[in-house]
């Protein structure tokens, strides 16, 4: 199911974002650049269903491999040390980090041949939306 998802997925919009960083708890500088920031979105899958997400833009990379409903060690773009699960819910690839006593989740579904990823802290969402690089 996951396989929907591989390829490499660019930013066309983001909503709501800096809301949702100052949810998190994201500085004012690195909000700035987060704002500005439009990354690519990058999704691999190897044959022993292991999945590697990347996140690619100037400001900075990062990448995880995880296995779906097996938990593991992230550290976020904004450097949050957080446990983190991927699982599929309904058709959507769902990532839920922990840190701190605090959860955030990014609910990730394929729509219209686009990719929505809504951001989740508490009552504040943020929608970005990205388009299949062909």
């Amino acid at each position: 199911m996951v396989d929907k998802f591989v390829g490499t997925w660019r930013m066309v919009s983001s909503d709501n974002f800096d809301e949702y960083m100052k949810a998190l708890g994201v500085g004012f500088a690195t909000r700035q650049v987060g704002n500005r920031t439009k990354p690519n979105l990058i999704l691999t899958m190897d044959e022993q269903g292991n999945v590697c997400m990347k996140s690619q833009s100037t400001f900075r990379t990062t990448e995880v491999k995880f296995k779906l409903n097996e938990p593991f060690e992230e550290t976020t773009a904004d450097d949050r040390k957080t446990r983190t699960v991927m699982t599929m819910e309904n058709g959507k690839l769902v990532q839920k980090q922990s840190w701190d006593g605090k959860e955030t989740s990014i609910e990730r579904e394929i729509s219209d041949g686009k990719l929505i990823a809504k951001c989740i802290m508490g009552d504040v969402v943020a929608v970005r939306t990205y388009v299949k690089d062909a």
